[in-house]
C-alpha cells in the first residue's frame, strides 16, 4: 500500500500544480484568484494523500474539490465510519474552514 501511494502522490501533486499554474488571476468576486486557487490545491492535495496513507479511506472511491478553504466530499463509502473518518481527515487539514461531507453510504 506504501508503494503505491509513493507513486500516486507525487503524480497527484503534479496534476494538482499543472492546474494551478493554468488558472489565471479573477476579477469576479464569484472566481478564486491565483493565490487562492493555490491554496485550494495544497489543501485538496494534503486531503487525498491522507486519505491514500489511511487504512479506512478509501481514496479512489471519493473525491476532494476544495472552493475558498471548503471541501467538498463525494463518492461512495462502504461504512458510515469510513465516511465520518473522511470528513475527519479533511477538517484535519490546515487551512479547511469547512466540510461538506456529501458521501453516500453504500447500502443506504
Amino acid at each position: 500500500m506504501q508503494r503505491n501511494a509513493a507513486i500516486f502522490a507525487p503524480v497527484f501533486l503534479l496534476a494538482v500544480g499543472a492546474t494551478a499554474l493554468t488558472t489565471g488571476c479573477a476579477s469576479e468576486g464569484t472566481k478564486s484568484s491565483f493565490g487562492e486557487v493555490v491554496d485550494d490545491s495544497v489543501i485538496t492535495t494534503k486531503v487525498k494523500s491522507l486519505f491514500v496513507e489511511d487504512k479506512t479511506v478509501s481514496a479512489l472511491q471519493i473525491s476532494v474539490e476544495t472552493y475558498k478553504g471548503t471541501v467538498q466530499l463525494r463518492g461512495l463509502a462502504n461504512t458510515q465510519a469510513e465516511s465520518k473518518r473522511a470528513a475527519e481527515i479533511a477538517a484535519s487539514v490546515k487551512g479547511v474552514k469547512e466540510v461538506k461531507n456529501n458521501i453516500v453510504v453504500k447500502g443506504s
